[in-house]
């Protein structure tokens, strides 16, 4: 297949996806395209919202629509390396046998990252960045494709261990869910409360959704959006001279090359799903917040006139 006629399935496609997805989670729209752009990039994502926003249910629907393995962790104050990882043990023969742990499916979903200690959050890191675990000096090679969805919740930060800036780059977007409308809550209510449980349709199998990511990569960017996108990374960093007053008033840290790379990786995916075979600047735009949200430090001047990250964004685009 020629990657016009791969693209043109793929806009297809991707419609029939939200549509199924659509018939068990309400609304949530653009939550739900960050985190296929985000699949179809090869990506992770970390999701930021309060409890009862249906974040599982989102998830193991979007898994079960793409026909991947679906695992999910509970991340707690307690859980060690070898509780997510696996770990060897010794088997009637007194041979060392290795116990897969859960993070060997196609999407994990880690809930609560920020509630395990470092040693366990790097342990998950490892898999992230690898798509591979060490144990007793073994690798590992984990199926692809492979996807974390990491969540964490704004509100209780009591005992929690923040994920450093260092990890917090590792994700590709970071999502914020919001509460649903109350039209979207009344439709949510109806349809929860009944004895009627739909079922989606699996869409996709593992090999076509990397077959869809090497075409993501094969997609050209025109030489000014790379620029743009560059320029919108730098112009994050409060230390260089280019730096706006306004970023050096309210910024201490901007955003890494990483940012620059996922601009591009998910603005030509975001130019994908919208039937172009191309991006524009219009494309590395939409998929700017949720790539920068995380990246961007404020320090605490912006955070005592309360100016959020997306003031920050806005002001840069």
């Amino acid at each position: 297949m020629s990657d016009v006629a791969a693209m043109q399935r793929l806009v297809e496609k991707h419609q029939a996806l939200k549509n199924e997805i659509g018939k068990i989670i309400v609304g949530q729209h653009a939550v739900i395209d960050q985190i296929l752009l985000s699949i179809y990039s090869g990506g992770h994502s970390l999701l930021i919202g309060v409890p009862g926003l249906a974040k599982t249910l989102m998830v193991n629907t979007i898994a079960q629509t793409l026909g991947l393995d679906f695992k999910r962790i509970q991340f707690t104050p307690d859980l060690m390396p070898s509780d997510i990882l696996g770990s060897e043990i010794l088997d009637q023969n007194r041979n060392f046998k290795f116990i897969k742990g859960p993070v060997f499916a196609n999407i994990i979903l880690a809930d609560e990252i920020n509630r395990t200690p470092p040693k366990t959050q790097a342990a998950l890191l490892e898999a992230m960045q690898e798509r591979a675990v060490t144990i007793a000096g073994q690798r590992h090679e984990l199926s692809l494709p492979y996807f974390v969805l990491a969540t964490q919740n704004p509100i209780e930060q009591e005992g929690t261990y923040p994920l450093p800036e260092a990890q917090l780059d590792r994700f590709m977007f970071a999502i914020e869910l919001k509460y649903p409308s109350v039209e979207e809550e009344i439709q949510v209510v109806k349809t929860t409360t009944n004895d009627e449980f739909p079922q989606v349709d699996t869409l996709f199998t593992a090999d076509e959704i990397l077959e869809v990511q090497h075409l993501v990569r094969r997609i050209p960017v025109p030489d000014n959006v790379v620029e743009y996108a560059v320029n919108l990374v730098n112009s994050t960093r409060p230390g260089l001279e280019t730096a706006s007053e306004y970023v050096k008033q309210y910024v201490d840290w901007g955003a890494g090359p990483r940012a620059s790379q996922n601009l591009i990786l998910a603005g030509k995916a975001h130019a994908a799903i919208h039937g172009k075979y191309s991006p524009d600047i219009e494309d590395v735009q939409a998929v700017a917040y949720g790539i920068l949200r995380h990246r961007i430090i404020k320090n605490y001047k912006a955070e005592a006139e309360g100016i959020t990250q997306e003031t920050l964004i806005q002001q840069l685009l």
